[in-house]
């Protein structure tokens, strides 16, 4: 009986160390998964974003330069129509959160939207401005080749970057400053003048061209930067999801848009009705461009800034070598590509987060 005692309680210590070990490994493989998990959706994510930004810009070229003996389809009518969309898909996200229940969602709705209109009117400055940058990458695209467009757009980062400064008080390191000269180096050599043969009168047509081109790409940078700013002032202040900001800055674009596409298209909605000129090419672009904002939105949770540099760098290559290729409207030159190394250097370089030399000390 003495010998119980110890042999039962020695029993029980060597059981014990064993369930516990046990748990350890569980948890281990549990936190792997979910580790794995994440990393696969984040490429995935990434791999989709690269797709989606891709087959945006070189199907809209495409449709804003393809001949058709019918009238070409309005810009101002593909907006809408993309807002209706993101709208719509967006309801049916908030409805699969809520356990598929019509009753949960509609309260939901009820609350946040009907209850709330001092913080539904914040969201009618970025959704205006949001509906003018979608209808200024129409006009850019419609005047410049898919790669020069894509290079140029980086601009934004430079917006939002100054915005982000004098609007939310953030401060810049070194690296990112750097940047930003690299950015504003590489878009400029990209715009610069290529000397080209042939009809004068072409050129000067082209040149033209390029130059609306060009304002139109400065506008939506700039009204990219301070309406995504001025969102995510926003987001911080709530904690409403981002589907159902989605919903609300819908509701706005849509009623903005579609005011813009009676006053400026008014004659040829009487005349050829709001759908005129659509294809299966304007459709995709319709459906590409509502599923920007919700691609970007879930990026933004599980990828880090390297890897959406990563994502840019990598459409910008790609659209380039469609435009070449496929679309046949762009001519590389070697102050191009200089130019374009740099847009994808600077990408990479703001998004670089550099360690404090201490952190290596502290490990012993």
């Amino acid at each position: 009986m003495i010998l119980a005692s110890p042999v039962s309680g020695e029993l029980r210590c060597r059981s014990f160390p064993a369930h516990s070990s046990t748990n350890q490994h569980s948890d281990r493989v549990e936190h792997s998964s979910t580790m794995a998990l994440s990393s696969r959706l984040k490429y995935v994510s990434l791999g989709v974003l690269v797709l989606q930004t891709t087959l945006l810009v070189l199907t809209m070229r495409y449709s804003r330069t393809l001949k058709e003996n019918g009238p070409r389809y309005l810009a101002s009518s593909a907006v809408v129509s993309a807002e209706v969309l993101k709208i719509f898909m967006c309801t049916l996200l908030i409805f699969s959160e809520n356990n598929f229940s019509l009753t949960a969602m509609y309260e939901l709705l009820n609350k946040e939207i009907l209850n709330k209109p001092v913080e539904l009117v914040k969201l009618a400055v970025p959704a205006g401005i949001y509906t003018l940058q979608n209808n200024l990458l129409y006009v850019a695209l419609s005047n410049l080749d898919a790669a020069t467009y894509q290079v140029t757009y980086q601009l934004k980062i430079l917006t939002t970057a100054l915005f982000s400064v004098s609007m939310l008080g953030k401060k810049l390191g070194s690296y990112q400053w750097l940047s930003l000269l690299f950015l504003m180096a590489g878009v400029t050599l990209v715009q610069l003048p290529v000397e080209s043969l042939g009809d004068s009168e072409q050129n000067v047509m082209s040149a033209s061209s390029q130059f609306v081109g060009l304002i139109a790409v400065l506008m939506a940078c700039v009204s990219s930067g301070f309406a995504g700013v001025y969102f995510e002032k926003i987001l911080k202040e709530t904690s409403q999801s981002l589907w159902l900001r989605n919903i609300q800055l819908g509701l706005f674009s849509f009623v903005f848009g579609l005011t813009g596409m009676v006053v400026y298209d008014g004659e040829s909605l009487k005349q050829e009705g709001i759908f005129q000129g659509y294809n299966t090419i304007t459709c995709i672009v319709v459906v590409l461009q509502a599923l920007g904002g919700l691609i970007v939105a879930v990026v933004i949770k599980y990828a880090d800034n390297i890897l959406k540099g990563f994502a840019t760098s990598l459409s910008i290559m790609v659209s380039t070598l469609m435009s070449y290729f496929l679309l046949k409207d762009f001519n590389p030159t070697s102050v191009f590509f200089l130019g374009a190394v740099l847009v994808i250097a600077a990408t990479f370089l703001y998004g670089y987060e550099q360690k404090p030399a201490s952190s290596s000390t502290n490990k012993v």
